[in-house]
């Protein structure tokens, strides 16, 4: 490979040598190819649940499904630590040369493993630690894949140059949703429920020999070569990122000023507006799964623009204009979703609000971790039904001992029932009674069931998510090249990795779960939008004090 020149600032050899185009396909097609393997997961839940837990209830099986999901979220910061360090002590190339192999083997591992019917016990434990191995790999490896590609870029070019890796979440989504479309319209349901769902875990291994192949025609970044050269590299990066207070300063600037705005503006935009589609609008899946690729694939081509465009105005503009405008707009964006995607379900909420008028002694948080409690108090009678059907409601506060009411507007009142003196056969017999008649007072008022497909506005959707996922553009598009230029070459990879994955693994990897529990604590469909809005706000204030814009440093400085 001809090596990259970097000249002096100015002197007019910023040139990154002919392989500029294979260092950026071979860095972003492996990291597609990670998040591949990172959302096969999250997009066969249910029937890994079936196929692993099954050993417990199917509602306890779903919960530690997803649980085993979260954990790849939850170890994403270590992987950064870890494999950051490995990046400023061995080199960029040789850490994301192992963090793609690991990712890729374990996912190709879970296509192999027999389910809980099989070997019992070993197989959700081995499932874990797949998804721990996954989580800790994916955590090192966009830390490399966006310094190698910075320290290839010419000055001027940078967050043009690492916008192509930001395409790669989405990328990664969209190629796994379109193989286990495939898989499943190939063999059928049934068979895929069985045992087809495991051919997209394991075509993952030619997608990796694929990739192995053109990241082996990579030499190392020159900046770390030159830094090597120059004898200027760190013995410790993890004490330098983390133990010196200037550094560590920067690193939690770049977390609350960067990077808690950019994830939950990313979460909000591409996984929370699927999940309120579908859990909350109750719009058909395949549709909802739909209408969010059309707004993905419309949106992508800006996730290079606004990388572009730093180049020329700077990071921290674009990308904290992208969070004020999300703050300032999700509460309009997606109550106009609700009247695109469920008219019924809008017209009906202004016309018949929901109350449920209950002693807030008898109102329980129903989180449920094992699925054995039991929710029995009439005012969780009444919130369940409310919550599972997606249906906006407010709280009025009852005096002590009152049994719990639903008020339908001024057209019926249906009151609940204590269930807590009740056996559990009768408990359950009487709640199915009392869930179908509420059910049908609902439906006589206009409160749907589902959407109807046929009366979803697609291209009002469409257009709504599109801005939505344009958020997101503006705030990822150029944040690899922001990470990057704050920190010294001899500690970048451990420095920018670690504020990247908290952000991204944790206030954005959390942001569904947050955002519904806030919903069904409080009954208002659009309250866990406070989640996303207080965060991106907190990144505005913080990075338009703190932040300094770097699209002019000199990475070899």
């Amino acid at each position: 490979m001809t090596d990259s020149t970097i000249g002096a600032p100015g002197d007019g050899t910023e040139t990154v040598g002919k392989n500029d185009k294979l260092v950026i396909l071979a860095s972003s097609v492996g990291t597609v190819i990670e998040w591949y393997d990172f959302y096969l997961y999250g997009s066969l839940a249910a029937i890994i649940s079936a196929q692993f837990f099954s050993g417990v209830n199917e509602t306890t099986g779903f919960i530690f499904a997803l649980m085993a999901f979260a954990a790849g979220f939850a170890v994403r910061p270590f992987g950064a630590i870890f494999f950051g360090r490995l990046g400023d002590l061995w080199g960029r190339k040789n850490t994301f040369l192992v963090t793609m192999l690991l990712m890729g083997l374990s996912t190709f591992v879970v296509g192999l493993l027999p389910s809980y019917a099989a070997i019992g016990i070993a197989a959700p434990i081995i499932l874990v630690v797949m998804r721990l191995v996954q989580g800790l790999a994916l955590g090192g490896e966009y830390g490399g894949a966006a310094t190698y590609v910075a320290e290839h870029a010419p000055r001027g070019k940078r967050g043009f140059y690492t916008s192509f890796i930001q395409i790669t979440a989405t990328a990664g989504l969209m190629l796994s949703l379109v193989v286990i479309l495939g898989v499943r319209t190939a063999v059928g349901e049934e068979a895929f429920a069985d045992w087809g769902w495991r051919i997209p875990f394991l075509l993952s291994i030619l997608m990796l020999a694929v990739s192995l192949w053109i990241r082996l025609k990579l030499a190392e970044s020159p900046s770390f070569k030159k830094m090597k050269a120059e004898g200027k590299g760190s013995a410790t990066p993890l004490k330098d990122s983390f133990g010196k207070w200037p550094n560590l300063k920067l690193v939690l600037i770049a977390l609350v000023g960067l990077a808690a705005g950019q994830a939950v503006v990313w979460y909000t935009g591409q996984f929370y507006a699927l999940f309120f589609l579908e859990r909350v609008m109750k719009v058909d899946g395949p549709l909802a799964n739909i209408l969010i690729a059309v707004a993905l694939l419309l949106a992508t081509p800006f996730f290079v623009f606004f990388g572009w465009l730093s180049d020329k105005v700077g990071r921290k503009p674009i990308i904290l204009t992208g969070c004020l405008l999300a703050a300032l707009t999700y509460f309009p964006l997606f109550q106009a979703l609700t009247t695109a995607a469920n008219p019924r379900l809008a017209e009906a909420t202004a016309s018949a609000p929901i109350i449920v008028y209950a002693d807030p002694a008898d109102c329980n948080v129903q989180f449920d971790p094992i699925g054995k409690t039991v929710f029995n108090q009439s005012c969780d009678v009444a919130k369940s039904y409310l919550a599972r059907a997606g249906i906006n409601y407010t709280n009025v506060e009852a005096p002590a001992g009152t049994v719990a009411e639903v008020r339908i507007g001024d057209q019926a009142v249906i009151p609940s029932f204590r269930g807590d003196a009740l056996s559990t056969a009768d408990f359950t017999a009487q709640k199915k009674t009392w869930d179908t008649a509420l059910g049908e007072q609902l439906s006589a008022v206009g409160y749907p069931l589902k959407a109807d497909s046929a009366e979803v506005n697609r291209p009002m959707v469409v257009a709504i998510l599109f801005i939505l996922v344009l958020y997101v553009t503006m705030v990822y598009g150029p944040i690899a090249a922001a990470l990057v230029e704050m920190f010294p070459t001899n500690i970048r990879y451990t420095s920018m990795s670690l504020p990247y994955h908290i952000g991204n693994g944790w206030f954005g990897g959390f942001l569904p779960t947050t955002a519904f529990a806030m919903v069904a604590a409080t009954g208002n469909i659009y309250y866990g939008l406070w989640y996303p809005i207080v965060v991106a706000l907190i990144t505005v204030v913080v990075g338009f004090l703190f932040v300094k814009e770097g699209k002019d440093v000199d990475l070899n400085a």
